[in-house]
């Protein structure tokens, strides 16, 4: 009889817990929706005294659901999300270099002139979508804190003396993430003259994809222990530099950030759903970092060239899919690994080399 209650109860928390899920995924449907038809109606009239706001740069409500779709899904999952959105940007006819002026005819600045750059570097379609995408990432940060808002709690309770376990989880994530952050800082400009390129990006979904099928192999043929069921909070100091060391490699643009945190788990005994959720975990501090940052360099100059309507939709958009995109990866992983990720990497870069290179 107590079994079968406690079936019962079971089964009961499992149905609220999946009718709750359901609601969620309807109102934020029912959100896009909104944004989608106010993106598509008519600019409101306006208001005395205070001019009217209109984009400079059409940027449509499916422009919108795609960058939003392609941030969202790509982000997350180990295929890199830049070869993704060059894709992407040109297929939308996002990568005009003409600079943009506003409505006085007065240039608007991506960089202002400066000693560094005394010409200053005047904001232009393709640099106004770079930071579409970079700044809508807030949707896929927020689909992450919340699937994973039992651990983000653990560490917060670590940091009130109440979780050993959360606060040894807090210490490995920071220690990952500061190699990539400092060489990042330092060398950004850098990185963005010498790698960011069709043929870089190429290079790295090939090179990322050899690594995934080696470290894939790698980890087949290690014997099945108690290790394999090491959590993120267990790994020592010089795992996590390790893997921390390897999100170097993130980068170089097409590599994956993901992808390289991913193998990085994989090297110091992590199993693939374990090295997943790390990889998320890590990311949340390094792509929150580059929103805000881009958002203070670019974020209203981009409004003022796509609109506010078509950042909440795209936002919106990426959080539904990368939510989607982190429950599919854990499960997946979970039974196959990292294989067919490596395929579908391949793929990539034979499209890219044959749509830009050789076409």
């Amino acid at each position: 009889m107590e079994l079968k209650t406690a079936d019962c109860g079971k089964h009961k928390l499992d149905s609220r817990h999946q009718l709750w899920e359901q609601t969620r995924v309807r109102r934020l449907l029912l959100l896009i929706g909104l944004c989608v038809g106010f993106s598509q109606s008519a600019p409101a009239q306006p208001v005395a005294g205070v001019p009217e706001a209109t984009p400079l740069a059409e940027l449509s409500a499916r422009d919108a659901v795609i960058l939003g779709l392609v941030e969202g899904v790509t982000e997350f999952l180990p295929v890199s999300s830049t070869g993704h959105l060059i894709i992407a940007s040109h297929a939308l006819e996002l990568e005009s270099e003409e600079p943009l002026h506003d409505a006085e005819g007065q240039p608007i600045w991506y960089k202002k002139p400066s000693p560094k750059h005394p010409e200053g570097i005047p904001l232009t379609t393709k640099l106004a979508a770079d930071t579409y995408v970079v700044v809508i990432q807030a949707g896929a940060i927020a689909a992450v804190v919340l699937i994973f808002w039992s651990r983000l709690m653990g560490i917060l309770h670590g940091l009130m003396g109440r979780n050993n376990a959360g606060l040894r989880l807090l210490r490995n994530i920071i220690i990952a993430c500061v190699p990539a952050v400092g060489i990042g800082l330092a060398a950004g400009d850098l990185i963005d003259e010498y790698l960011f390129s069709i043929e870089a990006v190429v290079v790295a979904l090939v090179s990322g994809a050899v690594l995934m099928m080696a470290a894939e192999r790698w980890r087949k043929q290690q014997p099945v222990t108690g290790a394999s069921r090491l959590d993120p909070a267990d790994l020592t100091i010089g795992q996590s530099l390790g893997i921390g060391l390897m999100q170097c490699l993130a980068l170089w643009p097409g590599m994956s950030r993901s992808m390289v945190t991913m193998v990085g788990g994989y090297f110091v005994g992590l199993s693939p759903s374990r090295s997943a959720e790390f990889s998320f975990l890590v990311g949340l501090p390094i792509l929150t970092g580059a929103a805000l940052l881009k958002s203070y360099k670019a974020g209203p100059a981009m409004i003022e060239v796509f609109g506010t309507s078509s950042l909440i939709l795209g936002s919106l958009v990426a959080a539904i899919s990368a939510a989607i995109a982190v429950k599919f990866l854990v499960s997946y992983l979970s039974r196959h690994g990292l294989g067919v990720f490596a395929i579908y990497r391949l793929a990539l870069a034979t499209v890219l080399a044959g749509w830009f290179l050789l076409g």
